[in-house]
């Protein structure tokens, strides 16, 4: 795995998305030895190319900028009398927010946004929510651009794999942020980490990275000694000096609040892992009526935007509370050298 990424350890950041991504981060972990990821999935075409361009300024190391795959049947739009009851339902919120209702228009376009990173050639462009177009895969192996692709069960490691991929991330139902089944839904593709490390090792030949609760050396080395070629941490980078992440929400994955995680799809229109709040305990008998991603997630953009703990989506995996308050050099300092800094539990 380190040589197929020109990497010095088999660590790749995890890629955040909404926000949480930093420059500063996925350059870190790059200049460190690992591979720094920038989750690109709401960045306008012409914003990917400058973060391209930003990435390198920072680090001469390879990284990798991630997209989503669009998924069947999101790209429909509500009408205004459904879109209205939708926002009712959050209305009261926004109200004690202060907050006007929101005017929700479509992102970015999944083609343009991945013909623009294609043209800017990053050195690794993954991919989550599904297997990209073949003409996407062709065009990125004559650019010399390797491919991740990340799974959440057996089934879709090989499609990843048949499709053509570099590698793929065994994403394990532990993790945090947004789960990215693709071939049944994720209610049927819940398999844990540590239970589907070693079935995707066997039914795949390209190298597969451990993702989902691992967050220290022992889980590092326990997904190695599962088969992993390399791991990919996502919670553990997000409580890090250099993470977009806010102080609200490191605040959260540093507290006891940390030790219980919820899937919730009231977010964004999928699911997600996250510390539950006063949001997700009020509204969790209307998880089956949120509209589909995209239009949840612009519908709840100001609410998610407000800062405050109780409304915040505060993406969390199952391992967050190993995380620790440290730098993104001393944070992989610690996981390549177990001896390094540690949790301090005074």
């Amino acid at each position: 795995m380190e040589a197929l990424f020109g990497i010095e350890y088999p660590i790749v950041q995890g890629p955040f998305g909404g926000g949480l991504s930093s420059v500063a981060l996925a350059a870190a972990v790059s200049n460190a030895g690992g591979l720094g990821s920038f989750g690109a999935h709401i960045l306008t075409p012409e914003e990917i190319t400058a973060l391209v361009a930003d990435l390198r300024r920072h680090t001469d190391r390879p990284f990798a900028v991630n997209l989503w795959v669009p998924q069947p049947g999101e790209d429909g739009w509500p009408d205004p009398h459904e879109l209205a009851g939708h926002i009712d339902r959050i209305r009261p919120y926004l109200d004690e927010l202060g907050l006007p209702d929101p005017e929700p228009t479509r992102g970015p376009d999944f083609v343009e946004q991945v013909t623009a990173l294609l043209a800017a050639a990053p050195p690794v462009i993954s991919f989550v929510m599904g297997v990209p177009p073949a003409d996407v895969l062709t065009e990125a192996r004559d650019r010399g651009i390797r491919t991740i692709g990340t799974a959440t069960t057996v089934d879709e490691a090989v499609a990843i794999a048949e499709a053509g991929m570099d590698a793929v991330v065994a994403s394990g139902s532990d993790a945090g942020g947004h789960r990215g089944a693709f071939l049944r839904p994720v209610a049927e593709s819940l398999v844990g980490t540590f239970s589907l490390i070693p079935q995707v090792r066997d039914a795949v030949r390209i190298p597969v990275i451990a993702a989902g609760g691992i967050a220290d050396a022992r889980g590092i080395a326990a997904a190695r000694a599962l088969g992993a070629d390399g791991v990919q941490i996502g919670t553990g980078f997000l409580t890090t000096t250099e993470s977009g992440a806010s102080a609200v929400h490191k605040a959260a994955l540093l507290s006891q609040a940390a030790k219980v995680t919820v899937l919730t799809r009231l977010f964004s229109g999928r699911h997600a892992r996250t510390i539950p709040n006063r949001l997700t305990r009020e509204l969790a008998e209307h998880e089956a009526l949120v509209p589909h991603y995209p239009v949840q997630s612009l519908l709840m953009s100001p609410i998610r935007r407000s800062g405050n703990a109780d409304f915040v989506n505060l993406w969390s995996g199952q391992a967050a509370p190993l995380s620790q308050s440290v730098s993104a050099k001393e944070y992989f300092e610690s996981l390549i050298r177990p001896s390094g800094p540690t949790k301090d539990t005074d």
